[in-house]
């Protein structure tokens, strides 16, 4: 079987909006399943810079997917391999809940397969 790897990584300054607000990470943390294919997410790492807790949300459709916080100064491995397989034309994007004017740098991977 024939199989194409994505990712979508980046290191990217933030400001929060607010655990209540997740805000997009832009198009680096975008991506849409080809169509002819199915994808599944493997992995996700992530790490945090500031002295707080802050999260992550991998959005499917626009809607929650799976959570991620991510502790003060901390990162995180989460395997996601087999979890599910994305149909074609399902969009992913990657959002960031943070508590308001929190200044920080979040460094992120999201590790796809395409099938």
């Amino acid at each position: 079987m024939f199989t194409t790897p994505r990712f979508l990584q980046g290191i990217v300054p933030f400001e929060g909006k607010g655990l209540d607000a997740p805000f997009p990470l832009g198009p680096a943390f975008s991506y849409v399943v080809p169509a002819g294919v199915t994808a599944q997410p493997l992995y996700f790492r992530g790490g945090n810079s500031t002295d707080e807790l802050i999260c992550l949300i991998l959005q499917r459709d626009g809607a929650p997917m799976r959570f991620f916080p991510i502790g003060a100064r901390g990162s995180v491995h989460v395997p996601l391999r087999v979890v599910e397989d994305l149909a074609p034309a399902t969009r992913l994007e990657l959002h960031l809940a943070a508590p308001a004017g929190l200044l920080g740098t979040l460094v992120a991977d999201v590790g796809i397969v395409e099938l």
